[in-house]
């Protein structure tokens, strides 16, 4: 399985060998309406598990994106830098975020899977 969920309504695609992606999910994007903004994080810069790597800005709130691994951004998105909505129309695609080098596999190991994850969004 090369895609895993965290509680905080990431997701992180670990099949591109060079780095994972990083988007929020469309249970984050259903929640938060149409995103207007991002903030990605830095390229160059390592966070560890659960720290705020960005920030996403909707009409009706603003919500944290909290780094799912351990790892040092390689890449952003500029193109959701540009167009914002891609979070909405394209979460799971062109909406990503960041791209990191996960530093921890076992911390990747220890997220959800979709099933899990469909689970625990219907309560969240």
């Amino acid at each position: 399985m090369t895609v895993k969920y965290s509680k905080d309504h990431e997701w992180i695609d670990i099949s591109n060998h060079e780095a994972a992606t990083v988007g929020i999910t469309l249970h984050a994007q259903d929640a938060l309406g149409d995103v207007v903004f991002v903030d990605l994080p830095e390229v160059g810069k390592t966070f560890t598990q659960g720290e705020v790597a960005g920030v996403v800005e909707s009409v009706k709130a603003a919500a944290d994106v909290y780094m799912p691994v351990s790892g040092e951004v390689v890449e952003v998105n500029e193109a959701l830098r540009a167009d914002p909505s891609l979070a909405n129309s394209d979460p799971m695609g062109t909406g990503w975020f960041f791209k990191v080098h996960v530093t921890d596999m076992a911390q990747f190991d220890a997220l959800m899977d979709e099933p899990a994850y469909a689970e625990f969004a219907k309560n969240a």
